[in-house]
């Protein structure tokens, strides 16, 4: 008997293992393969020469084009003279912080190495991009868009459109991104931008064509550093149809305003007479108006664009409120799965704890830093996530950042907020500056219950849409106001939040939150991958 069971083990732990292998990277969903090469290479996006980070040659980068829940292997070569790292706006991570791409959860690549991100779009829709999110490396290239598209059993609450465009616009710098960083090591904040861009090109430099009488989804992302922008096309309307996963209401609006770091999915039929019309981008609550144009052309065009661009809003808060008040979840939509995303009643589940974040600009030991609750992040030796993993002391401490603003001195420290998994919290983002905030969480979605002006107060809650609001993982705080948000906290591991304000990001604006289960299980968090870099106290682990 002994003997027969030896001879058995060693097939009856394979197949164990084969089981748990396929629970683990869900074999049934399919597998999308990329190998990337992510080298300098000379751009002249405003006219002027500058040292861009391409991806395979191209900027920006390559498009994923993917389906929900599909596996994605993307294995990214670093030819650059210094360490690299990608991270992936918006895509949630389902309890795999350890492809986050962030430097709390990841060692750099090192130069001439490769590493392969495993991550899975799971139950997840939408539009959304990919950046580079070390040493204002954003500010060379190295980004590009996320599409997520819909399992082809789950319907969508609109028709096919006859394509799909992807527009990755935002503001731009002539100097390199490595003069750029200097600036902020320095001390001093970054001066103006240099213009607008478009797809990597200035004004004029990229072309759209459609067919005339057909309806096209236009997705676009804000991957700027520094500013809001406003989006039109000359002579047509837009229905927006999702918001960073979420199907809304299908409202039609002449222009939209997108904050830095946040996607939209609109429809726009070409149904006006047969020639160019411009596309606008222009920024949004700056004393300069900065303006960027593309063409949009139809198929059989019979003439050129004509007329000046249309203008839009420049720094009229009120619209730009009103305009985000009125994006709404579509109930009657299914998301990912093939279940109304209304059947989720956000409103009535009693949140388990407040957080309230503010945000200022001190000066800190001469230079200029960015704070939330009176800290300035500074980055650790080892990555948190693998100080966490391997219970190495004195990388961080849990606390080092408060719940609440305490009117205290700024100081500097690596910031991180314990939170408890499946807690729903409350996260109440305050701005008193005069700029316009955006801010972004990783690995999680929540739902913008309110906006408003002045100071939060627990009376605030009144005003709160507990019904249909969409969710969405990079919320807008404006000047003067705050914005209030529920969100489930779904996803262990740990996660970065932070301004989409680059030059606020690197000077200290953001920090990163724990979600902890104590269940230590494959259930709640994937395990450590095996070819995770280990870097800093963790090199030899």
């Amino acid at each position: 008997m002994e003997k027969e069971w030896n001879s058995w083990f060693p097939l009856m732990a394979v197949m164990m293992m084969m089981c748990l292998h396929v629970n683990v990277i869900n074999g049934e969903d399919p597998y999308r393969f990329y190998t990337w090469n992510v080298t300098y290479g000379d751009i002249y996006p405003l006219g002027v020469k500058q040292q861009g980070i391409l991806i395979n040659g191209q900027f920006p980068g390559p498009t994923i084009e993917c389906v929900t829940n599909d596996n994605l292997i993307i294995n990214v070569f670093n030819s650059l003279d210094e360490p690299f790292l990608i991270s992936w706006n918006g895509v949630e991570q389902r309890r795999n912080s350890w492809q986050d791409g962030v430097y709390g959860t990841n060692c750099p690549i090192p130069s001439g190495s490769n590493f392969t991100y495993v991550l899975q779009v799971k139950d997840q829709i939408g539009s959304f991009y990919y950046f580079p999110s070390l040493a204002f490396h954003k500010a060379a290239g190295g980004f590009g868009s996320i599409n997520i598209a819909s399992r082809p059993r789950i319907p969508v609450p609109f028709p096919p459109p006859a394509g799909e465009f992807s527009v990755l616009t935002g503001d731009w710098f002539k100097q390199n991104h490595s003069d750029l960083k200097a600036i902020l090591d320095g001390g001093r904040d970054l001066p103006f931008p240099d213009g607008l861009l478009i797809n990597g090109r200035g004004s004029n430099g990229y072309t759209f064509t459609l067919d005339q009488g057909k309806t096209y989804r236009f997705r676009i992302s804000n991957v700027g550093l520094t500013t809001s922008v406003n989006f039109r096309i000359q002579g047509h309307k837009m229905m927006v149809v999702e918001v960073e996963g979420t199907h809304t209401v299908q409202n039609t609006y002449d222009s939209l305003d997108i904050h830095l770091g946040q996607s939209y999915s609109v429809l726009l039929t070409a149904d006006q007479p047969a020639h160019d019309y411009y596309i606008v981008v222009s920024t949004r609550f700056t004393s300069q108006i900065l303006t960027a144009t593309s063409t949009l052309r139809y198929s059989n065009s019979a003439g050129s664009v004509s007329g000046p661009p249309p203008g839009g809003p420049t720094t009229e808060i009120d619209w730009s409120l009103n305009q985000a008040r009125s994006l709404r979840r579509n109930l009657s939509a299914s998301g990912p799965r093939p279940n109304p995303q209304g059947s989720y009643h956000y409103g009535l589940i009693n949140t388990t704890r407040t957080i309230r974040l503010a945000n200022s600009a001190p000066i800190i030991n001469g230079k200029q830093r960015y704070v939330i609750n009176s800290v300035s992040f500074i980055p650790a030796d080892t990555p948190l996530k693998l100080a966490d993993h391997f219970n190495i002391p004195g990388v961080f401490s849990l606390g080092s950042i408060p719940d609440s603003p305490t009117g205290g001195g700024a100081y500097l420290q690596t910031s991180v907020m314990a939170a408890d998994f499946r807690a729903y919290t409350e996260v109440i983002f305050e701005n008193l500056e005069d700029s316009v905030q955006s801010y972004h969480i990783d690995g999680h979605h929540f739902f913008v219950v309110g906006m408003g002006g002045g100071e939060w107060t627990p009376a605030s809650r009144l005003t709160y849409n507990l019904r249909d609001t969409i969710s969405r993982s990079t919320v807008q705080v404006y000047s003067k106001s705050w914005s209030a948000l529920y969100m489930p906290l779904d996803n262990v591991g740990m996660w970065n939040i932070r301004s989409q304000n680059w030059a606020r990001q690197y000077l200290g604006q953001q920090f990163y939150l724990r979600v902890y289960s104590p269940a230590n299980s494959w259930r709640d968090e994937l395990p450590i991958p095996s070819n995770a870099i280990r870097c800093g106290r963790a090199a030899n682990r």
